[in-house]
């Protein structure tokens, strides 16, 4: 959990997807507008080796890119012994760096890696980035017999495992900033946890969840969060372990309060809520500073009814999007990142 240095105190940052197409702009906007928090920006209209499955794919075992389908896809499973062997072979010599992503694939991080080491921070803390999380991972490729990796215990386990290594790959590039890093985990398969669409198991999920951020935890001083852009079973989050949670509170903060004993619990270990206050993919252009103000308030003030001193949830509450900023235009979006911006300043005097 988080040290005593990390009072967050409505200090805002992004999730990861953005619908603008300039690189360095893009990251000196974010550099200017979320200060303290910056995020890596994935560049989902500009290149489909963006979307969340594609890019965190490099050198995991069967996999391959279809160009035509813009999506990752295993065409066959016949070589599924020697190319696990090899995984392996990696995996368990700690090779992180054969588990990169390259610049392809994530020009975001490496335009904001450049713009820092050239002096563009104005001189926060942390620096963000994200991953793909295990369960929407898995649950969004389909073997040749049509089922999807998340039901082949042999092949699961190995995504798991890769995309550990994969997150601890990055954990560690975006500590070269000089920054303590906090790494998101994106799990958007969860919002239909526990429906008819959802045939995976609340101990399984936690298990998956677990491993990754366990293996983070062991191998870096990384802060790890999950992401649910809708609603979910978050006592099953929470006692997955992680450091921060965050959820849509624009949409789902009534579905949030729900769990007061599960979140109580989480605050008291030392675990961080990002309210997802900012409104994404029903953005409507007549938000205001104000308005959204008196949305969040009033989760707040739920929570300081349970008891939790007013010090205490603002050095662990985070600001961010409901949801990635990708489905956006650029225009709504940068109106979100002002939003956000001017909402965290206002709320810096909370306690």
């Amino acid at each position: 959990m988080p040290d005593n240095e990390s009072h967050f105190n409505f200090s805002a940052t992004g999730v990861g997807s953005v619908p603008f197409l300039g690189l360095e702009t893009t990251c000196r906007q974010i550099l200017e507008d979320l200060p303290s928090i910056p995020f890596w920006p994935q560049f989902v209209k500009r290149s489909y080796l963006e979307y969340m499955n594609v890019q965190f794919s490099e050198n995991l075992p069967l996999l391959k890119i279809s160009e035509e389908k813009e999506s990752v896809i295993i065409p066959s499973t016949e070589n599924a012994e020697s190319e696990l062997v090899r995984f392996y072979d990696h995996f368990l010599a700690k090779d992180i760096d054969y588990f990169s992503i390259s610049r392809d694939f994530a020009p975001g991080l490496y335009n904001m890696l450049e713009l820092i080491d050239r002096g563009a921070s104005k001189g926060g803390l942390f620096i963000k980035g994200q991953t793909v999380g295990p369960l929407t991972f898995a649950a969004g490729i389909i073997e040749p017999d049509g089922k999807q990796v998340l039901h082949n215990p042999e092949l699961l386990e190995a995504m798991i495992n890769g995309l550990a290594i994969k997150a601890l790959w990055q954990v560690m590039e975006l500590k070269k900033s000089g920054k303590k890093v906090i790494i998101f985990l994106d799990e958007p398969y969860l919002s239909g946890f526990g429906s008819a669409f959802s045939s995976v198991q609340r101990h399984e999920v936690i298990d998956i969840l677990r491993t990754v951020i366990n293996y983070i935890r062991k191998n870096s001083d990384a802060l790890i969060g999950i992401h649910c852009c809708g609603n979910t079973d978050w006592s099953m989050i929470a006692e997955s372990g992680p450091d921060i949670i965050n959820f849509d509170a624009f949409e789902f903060m009534e579905y949030f309060l729900l769990y007061p004993d599960e979140i109580k619990k989480f605050i008291g270990r030392g675990g961080i809520i990002a309210w997802g206050i900012v409104p994404t993919s029903n953005y409507r252009g007549t938000e205001t500073v104000e308005g959204l103000f008196s949305k969040l308030e009033k989760g707040l003030n739920h929570m300081l009814e349970w008891g939790i001193a007013p010090g205490l949830l603002a050095e662990r509450s985070i600001l961010t999007p409901a949801c990635g900023m990708g489905s956006m235009t650029p225009e709504t979006a940068k109106k979100g990142l002002e939003l956000l911006s001017h909402l965290s300043m206002k709320l810096s005097g909370f306690a």
